[in-house]
């Protein structure tokens, strides 16, 4: 396993299993961006996952009003971020080894 493979995975290992204040179900659900309720929570998670730069203070202030403190806001976002990174970068290095496994 290469050193970057191993700082993913250990990154990933530490935002679902490490210890947090929002659930760890929750923070599953943002990594994968599914499974969340519907919720302010859930709306925020997808637009960091598919519209990051579109994220405004009021989805934050909505997640906050929906009883989320601010670290469990910040633990799901950043599980929601680090989720569709690994996604993105997995479909990139799939799509790479395709590419040169044919020429």
């Amino acid at each position: 396993m290469t050193n970057i493979s191993q700082q993913r995975k250990a990154l990933t290992e530490r935002i679902l299993d490490g210890a947090g204040t929002a659930s760890q179900r929750e923070r599953q659900a943002a990594f994968e961006n599914t499974g969340l309720a519907e919720s302010a929570v859930r709306m925020l998670s997808q637009k960091v996952a598919m519209q990051a730069g579109a994220v405004s203070d009021q989805d934050v202030a909505m997640a906050k009003a929906s009883g989320r403190t601010e670290d469990q806001i910040f633990e799901i976002v950043v599980c929601a971020a680090v989720g569709q990174s690994t996604r993105q970068y997995d479909s990139a290095r799939a799509a790479l080894d395709a590419a040169t496994s044919r020429g």
